[in-house]
């Protein structure tokens, strides 16, 4: 079985831009979405994935990705999905680790948040100094979340 062990904190400076290594764009929507799973359609640049992802505990839960056509994302996403989720993620490294900066728009622009997947849920990592609130057990900032309560409406 595959697990995602994740922290998620909000970024409080532009300090992430001089490191990044790549960006994309990236358009999600739900299939299925509520406390104990989600299933996600992603088009991030020319690639497509559906996504399942199991209930969280603590920082981990189940996830399992797998790659679908291109065109059949398109499709599911403006066709079965209600909401969406639009970001460009950035790549950056930071002592060791790679972070993923999602800098989000639409409905939930203004919101940025840093992620960082760890192989165990022990395994030490230095935060940047770009990064601010742990906000990993905040189920507001899960994108799941996000695409039926935006950002936009949280004010």
């Amino acid at each position: 079985m595959a697990t995602e062990i994740e922290h998620k904190f909000l970024v409080v400076d532009d300090g992430w831009r001089a490191g990044v290594e790549r960006a994309v764009a990236m358009r999600q929507g739900y299939l299925v979405s509520d406390a104990v799973r989600s299933v996600r359609v992603r088009v991030e640049g020319d690639s497509a994935a559906l996504n399942v992802k199991g209930a969280v505990v603590g920082i981990a839960r189940r996830e399992y990705e797998y790659a679908i056509p291109l065109a059949d994302a398109a499709e599911m996403l403006d066709e079965l999905c209600g909401q969406k989720v639009e970001k460009t993620r950035h790549y950056v490294r930071h002592a060791g680790h790679l972070w993923e900066v999602d800098v989000f728009e639409g409905a939930n622009a203004g919101l940025v948040v840093a992620e960082i997947e760890l192989a165990h849920a022990g395994e030490p990592f230095v935060r940047p100094p770009w990064v601010g609130a742990d906000v990993s057990h905040d189920l507001r900032y899960y994108n799941s979340q996000l695409a039926v309560h935006p950002y936009q409406d949280w004010r």
